[in-house]
C-alpha cells in the first residue's frame, strides 16, 4: 500500500473501501498491523477505512524527532491535511486513543464521531495503573529505560507477546521489523515516558485536560467506547465508571474477553460493534446510499 510525503518525512498507510474517512489510529509499539482483521469487517458501505504508521513506527519515516506527543499530533495533522481528509471518523488504541481524542479537541467542527478503547482518558494517578504495570513503567521512566527499550527491545520481544494471547511468529516478525536498532526504537521508549502520571509530562497532562473538557461538552459527537475485560488491560472498572460518569454523548459496548492489544484478540468482537455503530450515527447521505444498495 502507499506512502505518502509529510513534513519531513513520509507516513505509510493502508486503505480498502469508499467513501467517508474511517481512520485507524495505532498505539504503542504497534502498526497499522494491528487493525488487519478488524477493517475487512467495517470498510465499505460507504466509509473508506484508512490506517497509517504513526510517524517513525511501522514502515512510516524515522525522521530526527524527539517523538513527544505533539510531534505526533503534529505529523497526524499533517497527514491528514495531506490526503485531504476533513470530516473523519476516529478510532483510536492505545496512544492513538489519545491522539484522536486531541484531534477532535483541536478541530470540534471537522470530527464526525470518534471510537476509544484501552486509552489514556484522564491524567492518570500511580494507583490508577493496574498493580502489575505500576513497576513496569516507574522502570521505564527511570535511568533503567534506555537499556529495556533501546538495548533489549522489551516492548517487542516480551510485552507484546506478553499481552497477546495468540501472537503468531508471522505478526511478531511484522511487528518486529522496523525496529532492528537500538536508535530506530526511541518512539517506544518516548511514548513510555509520555504516560501522564502524577503530573508528569506536563504537556501531555495539558492535552488530556483539554480533551476531556472536549469530552465532557461535546453532546454532537457520537462517541464508542468498546470495553473488554479479564484481561491485562489499561482501563480498569474505575476508568470505565468516569467515562460513563462525564463523557456526554457515548455508547458502550461490551467485547468481550482481551487484553491490553484488543484488535489482536479480539477483532471481529471489535469490528462487529463498530459496523453496527456506524449507521446510527450516519449522515443523510450515508444512509441514503446505504438503503439504495439494499433496495437493489
Amino acid at each position: 500500500m502507499p506512502d505518502i510525503d509529510v513534513l519531513d518525512s513520509h507516513i505509510h498507510f493502508e486503505s480498502s473501501g469508499v467513501g467517508d474517512a474511517l481512520v485507524f489510529l495505532h498505539g504503542n509499539p504497534t502498526s497499522s498491523h494491528l487493525w488487519r482483521n478488524v477493517i475487512p469487517g467495517v470498510a465499505g458501505e460507504g466509509f473508506r477505512a484508512l490506517a497509517p504508521d504513526l510517524v517513525g513506527m511501522g514502515r512510516s519515516g524515522k525522521p530526527a524527532i524527539d517523538y513527544t506527543f505533539a510531534d505526533h499530533a503534529r505529523y497526524l495533522d499533517a497527514w491528514l491535511e495531506a490526503m485531504g481528509i476533513r470530516e473523519p471518523i476516529l478510532v483510536g488504541h492505545d496512544w492513538g486513543g489519545a491522539l484522536a481524542l486531541d484531534w477532535a479537541a483541536r478541530h470540534p467542527d471537522q470530527i464526525q464521531g470518534i471510537v476509544f478503547f484501552e486509552t489514556i482518558l484522564r491524567p492518570m494517578s500511580w494507583e490508577d495503573l493496574p498493580a502489575s504495570a505500576r513497576p513496569v513503567f516507574k522502570m521505564l521512566k527511570s535511568d533503567a529505560g534506555p537499556r529495556a527499550v533501546l538495548d533489549a527491545n522489551v516492548f517487542i520481544e516480551q510485552a507484546l507477546p506478553g499481552a497477546i494471547a495468540d501472537l503468531s511468529r508471522q505478526d511478531h516478525d511484522v511487528y518486529r521489523a522496523p525496529y532492528q536498532t537500538p536508535e530506530s526504537r526511541r518512539p517506544m521508549l518516548q511514548w513510555s515516558r509520555s504516560m501522564p502520571i502524577d503530573g508528569e509530562p506536563a504537556d501531555v497532562v495539558d492535552r488530556v485536560e483539554a480533551y476531556d473538557d472536549w469530552l465532557r461538552t461535546s453532546t454532537d459527537i457520537p462517541k464508542l467506547m468498546p470495553v473488554f475485560h479479564d484481561g491485562p488491560g489499561l482501563m480498569g472498572p474505575a476508568v470505565h465508571d468516569w467515562a460513563v460518569e462525564n463523557i456526554v454523548s457515548l455508547d458502550v459496548v461490551d467485547c468481550g474477553v482481551a487484553g491490553h492489544h484488543a484488535p489482536e484478540d479480539q477483532p471481529e468482537s471489535l469490528a462487529r460493534a463498530i459496523d453496527s455503530w456506524l449507521p446510527r450515527h450516519a449522515s443523510p447521505a450515508r444512509m441514503s446510499q446505504r438503503a439504495d444498495r439494499e433496495s437493489e
